[in-house]
């Protein structure tokens, strides 16, 4: 098993080949009668920012500097994750079977499943993910469990080839690292968070991640334990909600911690080919003493198969 960033979020075995973008096209899918999914998509006009960081919060293995200049085009993206109930309306119309449900199995965090829950295998490096079996979007930890009181959480259990899919339906597609990454800023430049450099301004939370010792205690003080509905928190200054903690979410670049350094000046591409799909965001198992990765300029990866209980995405289009 492959505990590449698995305190993030594991990812299945895969071989050493490199898979190109041609692996992962959508096969024809009807659109969406309405295309809205996601909220409301907000138009951004693009310019330069600086993408990355060279600071001493980052994580150099990750490749999140160096610090670069970037230009982005104009682009649309959701005010909102996906949420559940976005998701069940996408599998209605066109029965669509996700990677978790076809697999069996998906991970799931430890501390949300039931003190009787039977025994289940364990991520090696990262014993607070386990392999549940039944596990998915729409039992997200497993068998017995439902989304009737979360319509408005984020899906998660869903890979990225599931949030492509979903994409593709609603006459979308999923955002650049670059345009994430310019999104979530909200037009403020080489701060750490959304809303600036402060976590907590005047002792408010902005964010859905763990408070307390990890993995054995999360004290709440921001309010959830698990996630949260898809707008719980307030916007960032381009009106865009939740963009830093609750989920990860699936961006459409291949990943690389050295691409971007020998990249053309302010050039957005990511590379051509890979192994794993950059994911943004961090979500509500991060905490600063393992995982800092909550910050804006913060990134991580994944297999483009795996499926865990803290992954998901939104949508972009080009204007």
């Amino acid at each position: 098993m492959n505990t590449d960033h698995a305190c993030c979020t594991p990812s299945y075995p895969k071989g050493p080949t490199l898979l190109s973008q041609e692996d992962f096209l959508s096969p024809a899918l009807p659109r969406s009668r309405e295309s809205g999914s996601g909220g409301e998509g907000i138009a951004l006009r693009g310019g330069e920012f600086t993408m990355g960081a060279d600071d001493h919060l980052g994580y150099e293995a990750d490749g999140e500097g160096p610090a670069r200049r970037v230009r982005i085009a104009p682009f649309a993206i959701d005010q909102l994750a996906v949420s559940n109930r976005d998701f069940a309306r996408f599998v209605a119309e066109t029965r669509h079977v996700t990677a978790a449900e076809r697999d069996g199995w998906s991970f799931v965090f430890a501390g949300l499943l039931p003190e009787d829950f039977p025994p289940t295998r364990a991520v090696a490096d990262a014993l607070w993910w386990r392999q549940v079996y039944g596990a998915c979007w729409r039992e997200p930890e497993g068998p017995g469990s439902d989304i009737a009181d979360r319509l408005d959480h984020p899906v998660v259990h869903v890979s990225w080839q599931d949030a492509n899919q979903f994409a593709t339906w609603a006459g979308k597609r999923l955002p650049t690292e670059a345009e994430w990454e310019y999104a979530a800023r909200g037009g403020l430049d080489s701060r750490v968070y959304p809303w600036g450099d402060d976590l907590t301004p005047d002792g408010e939370h902005r964010c859905n991640i763990w408070q307390g010792s990890f993995p054995s205690e999360n004290v709440r003080d921001d309010g959830f334990y698990g996630t949260a509905p898809v707008n719980a928190f307030a916007p960032n200054g381009f009106g865009l909600h939740n963009m830093v903690g609750n989920t990860w979410e699936w961006c459409a670049d291949w990943f690389s911690p050295t691409f971007h350094a020998d990249a053309a000046p302010f050039s957005p591409e990511g590379p051509p080919f890979g192994t794993h799909r950059v994911m943004r965001g961090g979500s509500y198992l991060c905490h600063e003493s393992y995982c800092f990765r909550y910050r804006v300029a913060a990134r991580s990866s994944s297999t483009p198969d795996s499926t865990t209980g803290n992954l998901g995405f939104r949508c972009a289009k080009d204007l």
